[in-house]
């Protein structure tokens, strides 16, 4: 009983206990979910990637693979950075400089300014992966009882969200 009523008071689950004494204790909650979410879905994303036959690509690489392969039309630094909302342009650069001596995306011109596309094994691995994802990933979610309508409000709340989270990242940024 004691044991029970202890586990009770224990309070969120936090990663921090000394941010969760605040007016919204469930931020931290949400901010353990989301460290612990990030963290899962990088290693995920790095090892689907290598089990479709592409090894060595970091999370922020394979990211960047799937972005240039979206909708299959040339993409620009600047596009891809603000889509997958990445401030330090030299991270992605780096990542197309690799995706592209591996022969997954090529790079082009659009007046001055460079391009990128995905390549013919560039595409092939990004579809290699959705299979994984779908025989791995997709089923379970499934299987656990998440259907797409759920999936998609978390998404949403997940990019409202994030948009506070940049907000103050500019408000702490001018303190």
């Amino acid at each position: 009983m004691a044991n029970t009523q202890s586990r009770n008071t224990i309070g969120p689950l936090v990663s921090s206990s000394h941010l969760a004494g605040g007016a919204l204790p469930e931020l931290s909650e949400f901010e353990f979910g989301l460290i612990m979410a990030s963290h899962a879905f990088e290693r995920w994303i790095v090892r689907c990637m290598a089990a479709a036959g592409v090894a060595e690509l970091s999370a922020l690489d394979t990211l960047v693979l799937h972005a240039v392969n979206h909708r299959g039309r040339p993409k620009k630094l600047a596009d891809i950075c603000l889509v997958l909302n990445v401030e330090d342009t030299y991270t992605v650069n780096y990542a197309l400089k690799k995706l592209e001596k591996r022969g997954l995306i090529v790079s082009g011109r659009l007046g001055k300014e460079k391009t990128v596309e995905i390549s013919e094994a560039g595409e092939k691995a990004c579809l290699a992966y959705r299979e994984i994802r779908e025989a791995v990933l997709e089923r379970t979610i499934r299987e656990l009882g998440f259907d797409g309508e759920q999936v998609s409000k978390l998404s949403t709340m997940l990019r409202a969200i994030s948009g506070q989270y940049d907000q103050a990242a500019r408000t702490a940024a001018s303190l």
